[in-house]
């Protein structure tokens, strides 16, 4: 598989499953035995998993947007580096919705085999969203 083809599964991902919701797609570009570096907690290891994470952030965030701002890819590993917003609509890791709105950066490293991804890590600015979230205070500007 090409780091093309590579990229092409990766960017799927991001447009037709966490951007539209089509979580039917993971059968598709996720192995069965998917690890997740990163999990939410509870979270485990597998495409069943897979499929509940994206499904906990879809009815937490809602409307929930992901804009690739870089794709970088180089043998089986894809790196995203991404943008998200969205308005905090349902609860998320047992903190109910604030109804307010975030947008956030991060970084994801896929890795693939047979034409599928395979694993996961990523770096996400949470610090970030729960402020904006109102969940953590803010911290005034510099002077």
């Amino acid at each position: 598989m090409s780091t093309e083809s590579h990229k092409t599964v990766v960017r799927r991902y991001y447009d037709e499953v966490l951007n539209t919701g089509n979580l039917a797609l993971i059968d598709e570009l996720a192995t069965d035995d998917y690890i997740e570096n990163d999990p939410f907690p509870g979270q485990g290891n597998g495409r069943a998993d897979l499929k509940a994470r994206v499904a906990a952030l879809l009815e937490a965030f809602s409307p929930c947007t992901f804009t690739i701002e870089d794709v970088v890819a180089e043998g089986d590993r894809v790196v995203v580096r991404w943008s998200s917003s969205g308005t905090h609509s349902g609860p998320f890791m047992g903190m109910p919705p604030t109804n307010r709105s975030y947008t956030i950066s991060g970084i994801d490293i896929h890795r693939l085999t047979d034409e599928r991804m395979a694993e996961h890590w990523h770096v996400v600015d949470q610090l970030s969203q729960l402020q904006q979230l109102g969940v953590l205070p803010s911290q005034a500007p510099a002077s």
